[in-house]
């Protein structure tokens, strides 16, 4: 919680001056370090101005920094403590999209609209954790909580996030099992950096799954009357909507729009609006046991 001394110093910066401090916050804080250059690059100043705004938020919260000579950057201290609210759905957007380094000004909406991704909220200093983990490539050691095996340690080499369209994922490989897998962020009770480097051959260039890019072909499921509604809901070209995905999502996305995956289509089109033309492409992807009638595409061949 802030005082209200350095409330009443931010509350007397200019907008522009507190969007710069609000981003050197953010990259500090969720990716463990900045430079001036940083600031530069984002916001199109000169070097005096950088460096006048990092002297400015060392001076409204001195603990949360230190300057790393030898690798002449700005890194966090244990002591950090946030001067702005972080939202995790907002740090996420800016680590998904990119364009979410702009204060949240809390404007009042002239149209309510809510999420239902809402309803699964990271905890925000474990997402901090585990981003400042894989910006700088070390390990962790987490408390999670699985439905097969309950609560149990791991220590995971984090690569990745994952937004699989109903809750966050870390992509990582397990050291204990020895591969590579998804696991939910709201299910990591508790973690704690470890300053141990990754290693080569657990990083996220030599994940396989996560390297992968699966081609999908989804067209209105043959057992709707009219196709053509379908075609407008999805913006189909042809009559058919073309992605490419990561191995690691693909089964997500395919649960997510309840795509029937069955070689013959044989899922009710009730429920089932979309079919996925090419099922074959499924054939060695881990996630694909997510899919809608996975099983009958195995079965078919």
């Amino acid at each position: 919680m802030v005082n209200k001394r350095v409330a009443a110093a931010l509350d007397d910066l200019t907008q522009t001056q507190r969007e710069r401090l609000f981003y050197i916050e953010v990259k500090a804080f969720f990716c463990g370090d900045l430079t001036r250059a940083d600031i530069e690059r984002r916001f199109g100043v000169k070097p005096a101005a950088s460096a006048r705004d990092l002297s400015t938020y060392r001076r409204l919260a001195p603990l949360n920094l230190f300057y790393d000579a030898g690798h002449r950057k700005y890194a966090t201290t244990d002591r950090f403590t946030p001067l702005f609210e972080h939202s995790a759905e907002r740090v996420l957007t800016w680590f998904r999209a990119g364009f979410g380094d702009n204060m949240d000004q809390k404007l009042k909406r002239s149209v309510p609209c809510e999420s239902a991704s809402d309803l699964v909220k990271p905890e925000i200093e474990t997402l901090a954790t585990l981003t400042r983990a894989i910006a700088g490539r070390r390990q962790v050691k987490v408390n999670y909580l699985s439905l097969t095996s309950g609560a149990s340690t791991k220590t995971l080499c984090p690569l990745a996030l994952a937004d699989t369209g109903l809750r966050w994922h870390l992509r990582a490989y397990d050291r204990e099992r020895g591969r590579f897998a998804d696991f939910a962020l709201t299910r990591i009770v508790k973690a704690k950096a470890i300053d141990q480097p990754i290693p080569v051959e657990e990083q996220i260039e030599s994940d396989v799954q996560w390297a992968r890019l699966v081609h999908i072909e989804l067209v209105p499921h043959p057992g709707i009357a009219h196709p053509k509604a379908i075609e407008a809901d999805f913006m189909m070209h042809n009559g058919m909507l073309a992605l490419d995905m990561r191995a690691p999502l693909v089964g997500y996305a395919l649960r997510r729009w309840s795509v029937d995956c069955s070689a013959k289509h044989s899922l009710d089109p009730k429920e089932h609006h979309l079919w996925l033309k090419n099922s074959q492409t499924l054939y060695g992807v881990e996630s694909a046991a997510l899919a809608p009638g996975y099983n009958n595409t195995v079965d078919s061949k």
